[in-house]
């Protein structure tokens, strides 16, 4: 069962009612804000008690060396990892000579909201110091999406019931001590003093540092402002001074309050990186960002915030009804995702976004599998941006597929710069998928956006080189089919390992959608040397591309021989609590046996689901869901899918809770180190192609959709070709209907698909068909032993379960 929340359950807002430092560091990922630029950890203004204090700019990173028992030829020698940068947030507090540090004296009041829907993250604290003195604090913070650099906090402490002298003292700190790393892979490296002083300068408010890494050569620079106010009735002078070293700047203030009366400042924060821009002109940038805001002011930076998460969630949202736990999960599953890429502007979208440092700040393949397609139907600027980045570390790909004695581009499956960075090989060197995800992704974006210069300057390249890589890692057998031997899949579980079959239909999208493209713009497919000749293999190998199967037990093969092999011993494991395998069992024992860490077949039939029949899927499910572990946090939105999909709503909907529950909750117990980006972005994909069954295969936008009984109903939209398509779901019928169209191509309807029916829809004309019940091919599946979706339904029909710690 999954325990109880922390945060009470409410639709637009995640609220922590009492300091617990038991789960400060998840509340610290859980309260993160960032906009794709910048991130700031939800620590405590006051910098104190905290877990892993964390700020961070986008591919802002520091080199290390990857040690390995025994190198080998093409192993990555360097990894990179994230650095914690310069921290602004911090605003010490001074209570008549008392720290505020809520360690000590006595906690009144604590509460934190992250409000969703104006993207703030408030507090407010009444404290009674040692000393007997009581005051209130209140806490407005927000990493602005509309100036991408900046960082803003409202801070104000209100003496409540003798007069109290106060300091406030705001701070830039760089090369703050961060924990040490535990022995868990997915944790970052600690990286020591990773920053080395270039310059600083300071005025009476502003203060502005410059710093370097020491091997990765990038330069940043953090510059904070200051306005300084006290409500009626405070006198004396307010105004502060600041003082500045190489790693340190303070401004300072103070007063005495009387009773009722408060002291505030409003801090403005700005920050900026380059690899190439000098100094100077890094310094003007931050300078010259801060001086903007200060003119946009407070009040107007709330209200720009407020207005572009009003448009966002007007295309974005997603309204669950009959589940309050599912309705905050999504809301807040969405705000992240977006947070993670909304300014990355052509830089990566990362595992944990800007939200902690777990695997050391690097993107993977799940960032075009589950974050882009979210992305592409709510925010498709992001997605472009986060394949442009893509795009422009092509000549990486191609130096490491030449590395591999490979043609066209092998895609890190690790990296935050572009460079492979695993030093795992079985993922880093023998993951390939990763190329046919990224192909995949940039089609979507192609198909839904209808965006001719990014499919032929952007999309056409990756998709072309992708397609080659295929070609020469691939080889039709005798047997006439095209197979991928010796690759690993989705699942980890499974390494190095011939005719994956995901692997292979997704090698097949990027054959077929290579030559699509090419032949769409010729001018462009011969600048890169493309020939008829060439596409005419690609196509020839994409019709008979290897799927495995096993007619013994009636069931596609993840990979070939896999449903032959011994069958992990689940119960043993589940009696140990050994969980997950990889930090409990060696890696060998694992790979010759039968289980799943992350549903890869499960996977093909869902992003591939047109080369499976419905009682294909059926039977695979049922075989694979009792051997699927879900040691990822990636499984459990797919399993979702594909349950809904086959008639099982109801354990989709135990799917659906535990992966939206994924840093709620903490089920993976790693959200201290950030959120699941990629997790929570499956939270939408469980619920839009799950219970609302949508589907893009071959371009075409297609909807089957079914409700379990434990919910009422379900609506969102999307942004298809020009318009945004509206979707209202209960369990008789759905309802279609076309807002903000912009057609494209001289189309003036959308063409779309209800259960396997095609229809057309216009502005002002709304379509409303019938769902018929579905009656599922096979019994409910089991799953290994302990290890069957959590659930938590039973505690959403209350709105206020789990208002304590």
């Amino acid at each position: 069962m999954i325990t109880s929340s922390h945060y009470p359950i409410e639709p637009w807002q995640v609220r922590e009612t009492s300091l617990d430092l038991s789960i400060l560091a998840q509340s610290e990922s859980v309260f993160a804000l960032a906009n794709g630029h910048v991130g700031i950890r939800g620590n405590l203004d006051e910098g104190d008690p905290s877990a892993i204090p964390g700020t961070y700019l986008n591919s802002f990173f520091e080199m290390r060396p990857l040690p390995y028992a025994e190198a080998g030829f093409g192993y990555p020698e360097e990894g990179q990892t994230v650095v914690n940068v310069t921290n602004g947030k911090l605003i010490r507090l001074l209570v008549d000579d008392e720290p505020f540090d809520l360690r000590y004296g006595r906690i009144v009041k604590h509460e934190r909201t992250l409000d969703l829907r104006n993207g703030l993250l408030r507090r407010e604290v009444d404290w009674v110091s040692p000393a007997g003195r009581s005051v209130r604090v209140r806490s407005t913070r927000l990493v602005s999406f509309t100036q991408r650099a900046i960082v803003a906090i409202n801070y104000e402490v209100e003496a409540l019931d003798r007069a109290t002298r106060v300091v406030l003292q705001s701070e830039l700190v760089a090369n703050e001590e961060v924990p040490a790393a535990s022995s868990d892979p997915r944790v970052a490296a600690v990286l020591e003093q990773p920053l080395v002083h270039e310059a600083h300068t300071s005025s009476a408010t502003r203060s502005v540092m410059i710093h370097k890494t020491r091997l990765s050569n990038l330069r940043m620079a953090a510059g904070m402002d200051h306005l300084v106010y006290g409500s009626d009735g405070v006198n004396g002078d307010l105004s502060p001074h600041t003082h500045a070293e190489d790693d340190w700047a303070r401004t300072t203030v103070g007063t005495r309050l009387a009773p009722g009366q408060s002291l505030g400042l409003t801090k403005f924060l700005a920050y900026g990186w380059s690899s190439q821009r000098s100094m100077p002109a890094l310094r003007d940038q931050v300078d010259a960002a801060l001086s903007a805001v200060l003119n946009t002011g407070w009040d107007e930076l709330l209200k720009e915030q407020r207005e572009y998460l009003d448009e966002f969630w007007d295309g974005a949202d997603v309204q669950v009804d009959g589940d309050p736990t599912i309705q905050q999960a999504v809301r807040f599953a969405l705000f992240h995702v977006l947070q993670a890429g909304a300014r990355s502007e052509q830089r990566a979208i990362t595992a944990k976004g800007l939200t902690g440092p777990g695997y050391d700040g690097h993107s993977f393949w799940d960032t075009e599998l589950y974050a882009l397609p979210v992305l592409t139907a709510t925010y498709p600027r992001a997605a472009r941006d986060a394949l442009t980045w893509r795009h422009s570390i092509m000549d990486l790909a191609r130096d490491r597929a030449a590395t591999l004695g490979l043609q066209g581009v092998a895609f890190p499956w690790r990296t935050i710069r572009g460079q492979e960075c695993s030093a795992y090989w079985p993922a880093g060197t023998a993951a390939f998928h990763i190329n046919a995800d990224i192909a995949n992704a940039a089609m979507r974006l192609v198909h839904w956006t209808g965006d001719a210069e990014f499919a032929r300057s952007q999309a056409l390249p990756i998709l072309a080189e992708t397609a080659r890589l295929w070609m020469s890692l691939g080889y039709q057998g005798e047997d006439g089919k095209f197979h991928i031997d010796g690759v690993t899949g989705p699942d980890e579980y499974s390494a190095v390992v011939d005719d994956n079959t995901f692997t292979n239909l997704m090698a097949a999208r990027n054959l077929r959608d290579a030559a699509e493209l090419c032949r769409l713009y010729p001018d462009e497919a011969r600048h890169r040397e493309v020939a008829e000749a060439e596409m005419n293999a690609w196509l020839g190998a994409a019709d008979v591309v290897a799927m495995p199967f096993d007619t013994l037990r009636n069931v596609h093969q993840q990979d070939l021989g896999s449903t032959d092999r011994e069958v992990w011993d689940f119960e043993t494991t589940a009696a140990n609590d050994a969980y997950p395998l990889l930090l409990h069992s060696p890696y060998f024992d694992i790979y010759r046996k039968q289980v799943v860490k992350q549903c890869d077949l499960v996977m093909a039939l869902h992003w591939c689901g047109d080369s499976f029949t419905p009682q294909e899927k059926a039977l695979a499910f049922a075989y694979y869901e009792p051997l699927t572990v879900r040691d990822s946090s990636l499984s459990a939105c797919t399993q979702a899918v594909i349950a809904a999909e086959v008639g099982h709503l109801e354990l989709a909907h135990d799917y659906v809770t535990e992966g939206a529950l994924v840093d709620l909750r903490d089920l993976a117990k790693n959200t201290r180190d950030g959120v699941h980006i990629a997790a929570l972005a499956g939270t939408w994909l469980a619920l839009v192609a799950g219970f609302g069954g949508m589907r893009d295969h071959g371009g075409r936008l297609t909807f089957a959709p079914r409700l379990p009984a434990t919910l009422d109903g379900l609506s969102f939209a999307v942004r298809w070709r020009g318009g945004k398509v509206r979707v209202q779901i209960t369990h008789d019928a759905a309802t279609y209907a076309i807002e903000e169209y912009k057609p494209l191509d001289g189309e003036h309807h959308l063409e779309l698909s209800h259960h396997g029916n095609t229809f057309e829809i216009s502005p002002g004309t709304p379509v409303t068909l019938p769902i018929e019940a579905i009656v599922p091919l096979t019994p409910r599946p089991t799953q290994p032993s302990g290890r069957a979706p959590s659930k938590a339904r039973a505690e959403s029909v209350r709105s206020d379960v789990g208002a304590g710690p």
